[in-house]
């Protein structure tokens, strides 16, 4: 029995009552962050093109693309709110390194509102979905980031799509051997599109190249069925260097969601620069006046992807180092706005961003169960100012985010483009997801997916 052969049984074998409280917990909380962020995230300017666009292309009335009040096909449905729920870049990360939640979560609420699923096999569905990409990502050893070839979710995201849809849509293990086979040759991503808008859409064509997948292999099309192990298959393709396949088995023993968990992002940027804005901010608490900066150093692993001292965008500056810094330091907070054009290029950012020196240390490891930023701030008069960030609350080895510092990240990212009575329903009926009826799904998709000019 081959590797994808033994992985597809033990996908199928997994239902909703083999989770586990934990993951389910995990999981729901998973797909509560994702869903505000993709409310906020459906009011920027990629998503509001890319709608556009899909509308113009027309489509089967199935599901509903989220905040704009239309539906097309699944298919679409999900390519635009995978956008949306990546383009802030601020949904959970996992470990090693990948966006779970963008591929799946679309995938299934598409399915379930166009197929009446009720809100414990969407669970299901996602959580399976999430759990390959987490497998992959662990059986490739992709622990730093520095070291990636691809971006992640444009890999393992359409198989992790592909899942979440062969859950919904009922396929058996051949059936979704096919559909990984497929699915394998939509996968792909390239790290230089980072900081641009086509970054969020490798979450969006995951989420749709996978559904697609899923739907053919439920028509009888076929692909390789030995994906994995195929010689210039999957693994070979894309982890030439090193592919675990007992790793990989190891599906669900326990679920990554568990262990090692995810993290929930305080801040919508890259995930390496919560550390350089977590010192900075510890900094800022001892700054009565940040026009009395003069200079500042900042001492991090070698992440030369992220070292951006003049971003060419308030959007390319979620992907530096230095930017975030300036901000925090600037302004005491980092949150949405900090990531304008108008902020970007603002008098204050242009000079202090002039005065950032950053220095890239081999000795830092850049795996960030290990990693530390340090930055050091010299004031006029020549006082000196630092902070040292090991990781950031709720990262792997730190305190935990709490369930009530939680609720006030959602509620933030809610009243982006929902009125308050809307964010109270919808938490009220995402608090009880697992147990929601058809109806609940769809009373869910009705709040989330009304047109902004309606709220």
């Amino acid at each position: 029995m081959g590797v994808t052969d033994q992985l597809c049984r033990l996908i199928t074998a997994t239902r909703a009552n083999t989770l586990g409280a934990d993951c389910v917990r995990g999981t729901k909380r998973a797909i509560m962050d994702g869903i505000a962020v993709a409310v906020a995230g459906a009011r920027e300017t990629p998503v509001k093109l890319l709608a556009a666009h899909v509308a113009a292309q027309g489509g089967a009335r199935q599901s509903s693309v989220w905040g704009y009040g239309f539906r097309t096909s699944t298919v679409q449905a999900a390519y635009v709110n995978g956008v949306a729920t990546h383009v802030l870049d601020f949904e959970p990360m996992w470990l090693p390194p990948t966006h779970a939640v963008s591929p799946t979560l679309p995938v299934g609420i598409a399915l379930a509102e166009a197929r009446r699923h009720g809100g414990r096999e969407v669970v299901a569905a996602i959580a399976k979905g999430m759990e390959i990409q987490g497998r992959i990502q662990f059986a490739a050893d992709q622990f730093e980031p520095e070291r990636l070839r691809f971006h992640p979710p444009g890999i393992s995201g359409v198989m992790g799509a592909a899942v979440t849809a062969a859950h919904l849509l009922g396929l058996d293990e051949s059936q979704l051997a096919h559909a990984l086979g497929i699915a394998a040759s939509r996968a792909g991503s390239l790290l230089p599109n980072i900081g641009s808008m086509t970054k969020a859409t490798h979450c969006g064509y995951a989420a749709a190249s996978g559904l697609d997948a899923a739907l053919l292999a439920g028509r009888g099309f076929t692909a390789n069925a030995a994906i994995f192990e195929a010689p210039r298959g999957f693994a070979a393709t894309f982890f030439p260097e090193r592919f675990d396949a007992q790793r990989l088995l190891a599906y669900g023993q326990p679920f990554r969601i568990v262990d090692p968990g995810f993290a929930i992002k305080c801040f919508p940027s890259q995930f390496a620069t919560h550390w350089v804005i977590r010192a900075a901010l510890e900094a800022r608490e001892r700054i009565t006046d940040p026009r009395a900066i003069e200079r500042v150093v900042i001492t991090n692993p070698a992440m030369h992807y992220i070292d951006r001292p003049r971003p060419a965008t308030g959007l390319d500056s979620k992907f530096s180092f230095q930017y975030t810094a300036a901000a925090a330091l600037l302004d005491g907070k980092v949150s949405i706005d900090s990531f304008r054009d108008k902020r970007r290029f603002k008098p204050d950012m242009e000079a202090l961003l002039g005065r950032i020196e950053m220095r890239h240390d081999p000795s830092i490891p850049g795996d960030w169960r290990g990693m530390h930023v340090r930055i050091e701030v010299t004031l006029r008069g020549g006082t000196r100012v630092s902070a040292t960030c090991r990781g950031p609350k709720g990262a792997w080895g730190q305190e935990e985010l709490t369930d009530a510092e939680h609720t006030v990240k959602l509620r933030d990212c809610l009243r982006v483009g929902l009125d308050r009575k809307s964010v109270s329903d919808l938490l009220a009926l995402l608090a009880r997801f697992e147990d929601l009826a058809p109806a609940g799904v769809r009373k869910v998709v009705s709040i989330i997916a009304r047109r902004t000019s309606d709220r």
